[in-house]
């Protein structure tokens, strides 16, 4: 076998090599996000549905049951993101860092500008929401910016834009 030969072989096998560890990685980091997830949030991906809303003033955080009759994970729900909004208005990010073992883009100004952004809560039939609002458009921006990342990082299929 010539050089040219085992140069080609070696270049296609690094290629497929390659492609195929590229296409299992997206799989184990969102198997790994849900894992660090269900233990730092206290209740299954499994059995729950997150979605995250873009909205003019900031946005939404809303997670519910898949089983309307799935009171145990409807009431952990509930327990979260009241303790998410606790968290969040102190500028205390941690528990996202966790989950997606990074800093999310948005957090660094959402922490700085902490006192700009108003948390509500809100019960849902089998769930929970999270209003996340500021008037500031740097602070909405971040708050977008997180936003999309979790929809992306948790392949929420949610839209990117924000709706009215």
């Amino acid at each position: 076998m010539d050089i040219s030969m085992k140069t080609y072989l070696l270049l296609a096998t690094l290629a497929t090599v390659t492609l195929a560890h590229s296409q299992d990685k997206p799989a184990d980091r969102h198997g790994q996000v849900n894992a660090r997830g269900d233990h730092a949030m206290g209740f299954s991906h499994e059995k729950t549905t997150h979605h995250f809303r873009l909205f003019k003033d900031g946005g939404a955080i809303e997670v519910q049951a898949d089983d309307k009759n799935d009171a145990e994970s409807r009431d952990q729900i509930r327990e979260h993101l009241q303790h998410i909004i606790r968290m969040f208005s102190a500028g205390n990010f941690e528990m996202p860092m966790f989950i997606h073992d990074q800093v999310p883009p948005g957090v660094p100004v959402m922490k700085k500008k902490k006192s700009q952004i108003k948390y509500e809560y809100e019960n849902l039939e089998s769930g929970g929401r999270v209003r996340i609002i500021s008037q500031n458009p740097q602070v909405v921006k971040a708050i977008h910016d997180f936003l999309r990342f979790q929809i992306t990082d948790h392949q929420t299929g949610d839209s990117l834009d924000v709706t009215p």
